[in-house]
């Protein structure tokens, strides 16, 4: 990826792109490359800063009254001398007219030649003007090479004071480089500094510190939720058929170089459709766990903003973090209430022009972050999201079987302390048919309250009584679970 990406640079530059805006906040990569780059083309190497000015690498001094960044940009201009001028940190500088128009000049003057003004910063606002003479440019994120270089740097660097044990198997290594794609170089340092320091070494155990710095990242933009994994594939009974699928991918993420030249793709996703308490976002929470990703929620409600334009851009800032700390699991559930096919323009049509913007980003989004949608309604989503392309498999998640509902006391049981083997399973499963796993799991905790208040311990007869008084959805809601086991019989794959 580096290497293509100065290709596409330089033949900018012999193409006579003047000024060229690299989006990253990585400085010290960005120039480490753009050395890189006026070495290949045999050009001079400048850098500015707003404390130093204007200077060339291969020389001491600076260029006079060159702080000034008008100044410097016409000390280019009038210099017309080839060269690549970096320039950092241009964020508070661009709104300046006589900047914008500086820019445009010295961008015009070097068009005539090889050279070129590079700009770099994170989520600049470039002004209309500027943005005609300017070609931007996603700087790329560090490679598994990156990563790897500097983790043998990094213990040989801190291997001088102390001796430092790398307990990681070839395959553990490649998980271990896995975890660290979406960290810039600098916060791969500080993490893999800090694990060898505490722990003397690197471990597979390693990779929960590398989650825990990318849930700092993601609450640091406030739009995305970070979910600890707490559930496990075991918390849920039944789902053979998705927990197979999901089983399947899992060793895409343990061995990702071998998946690809294998000629696997990363999967883009899964929607759980389904009767609502059935276990579906459960099996979301599970599956960062399993695969041992980090997971994120996403709330499409957290986007909007009153102001015009404002909540386009909070989507693309949430997108980016997912993307930037990928691979992750992206979860949204109840997807149906956050772009519901009904519409409507109170928003000033911001759903609309969102919900677009979250189509193509389904179809075209870089590899590394798998989503999870779930959805208890099929009429509420629009059509679009069920086409080809937006998601590898439709799952429909039903009622739980009798075996299933058994399976469920069990674990309910078992989670609040007591002993499955002290109750009739089979009896309680055949007493909850059409109940979902939801409504188990609240017949049980009913069940310990009457206890509780009665002083005495869980029983059979206790459980048995809040059956009793329950009536499930499959009752309350037939018509609406009957036409959606309808719709889904020939269009989706069954989960269970």
């Amino acid at each position: 990826m580096r290497d293509n990406f100065l290709k596409d640079l330089e033949m900018l530059v012999r193409s006579h792109y003047g000024l060229i805006y690299l989006d990253t906040e990585e400085e010290d990569r960005a120039q480490t490359m753009l050395r890189h780059l006026a070495d290949q083309l045999n050009l001079p190497y400048f850098a500015w800063t707003s404390t130093k000015g204007l200077r060339r690498l291969d020389s001491n001094g600076y260029v006079y009254g060159s702080e000034n960044l008008a100044n410097a940009l016409s000390h280019i201009e009038q210099t017309n001398f080839p060269a690549i001028y970096h320039l950092e940190g241009m964020k508070e500088f661009l709104p300046e007219r006589l900047v914008d128009q500086r820019l445009k000049d010295t961008a015009q003057a070097l068009s005539k030649q090889n050279g070129a003004v590079v700009i770099t910063g994170g989520e600049l606002e470039l002004p209309d003007g500027v943005k005609q003479v300017c070609t931007r440019m996603s700087f790329p994120a560090p490679g598994e090479e990156e990563y790897q270089a500097l983790i043998q740097n990094t213990i040989s660097d801190m291997s001088e004071r102390a001796e430092i044990k790398v307990e990681l198997a070839p395959e553990e290594m490649n998980r271990f480089l896995n975890s660290l794609k979406g960290l810039t170089l600098l916060e791969a340092k500080k993490i893999i500094t800090r694990i060898i320091v505490e722990n003397g070494g690197l471990t597979p155990d390693n990779i929960k510190y590398i989650n825990d710095a990318k849930k700092e990242i993601i609450e640091r933009e406030g739009l995305l939720e970070y979910y600890p994994a707490r559930e496990n594939m075991d918390d849920i009974a039944d789902l053979k058929g998705l927990k197979a699928w999901l089983a399947q991918r899992r060793e895409m993420f343990q061995h990702p170089d071998q998946a690809t030249k294998f000629g696997l793709s990363f999967p883009k996703g899964v929607l759980l459709l389904g009767v609502q308490g059935c276990g579906k976002s459960l099996c979301a929470k599970a599956v960062g766990q399993a695969w041992d990703l980090p997971l994120l929620k996403f709330d499409p409600s957290n986007l909007y903003n009153k102001y015009v334009g404002e909540s386009e851009k909070n989507f693309k800032r949430a997108m980016r973090v997912a993307e930037q700390v990928a691979p992750v699991v992206l979860w949204i559930d109840e997807i149906e209430k956050a772009f519901s096919s009904s519409g409507g323009d109170e928003d000033g049509g911001a759903s609309e022009r969102i919900f677009g913007m979250f189509l193509t980003w389904l179809q075209d989004k870089k590899d590394g972050v798998f989503v999870i949608a779930t959805a208890n309604s099929i009429e509420r989503l629009p059509p679009e999201f069920l086409r080809k392309g937006r998601f590898d498999e439709i799952f429909f998640v039903d009622l739980p079987t009798p075996e299933a509902r058994q399976a469920l006391f069990e674990i309910h049981l078992r989670k609040r302390g007591r002993d499955p083997g002290l109750f009739n399973l089979q009896a309680l499963a055949q007493g909850t048919e059409g109940f979902s796993g939801a409504e188990i799991e609240q017949a049980i905790v009913s069940g310990l309250y009457d206890a509780f208040s009665k002083q005495t311990d869980l029983t059979d007869e206790i459980l048995v009584s809040e059956i009793h008084l329950t009536r499930p959805m499959s009752q309350t809601m037939s018509e609406k679970i009957s036409a959606l086991r309808d719709w889904a019989k020939d269009r989706t794959v069954s989960a269970q």
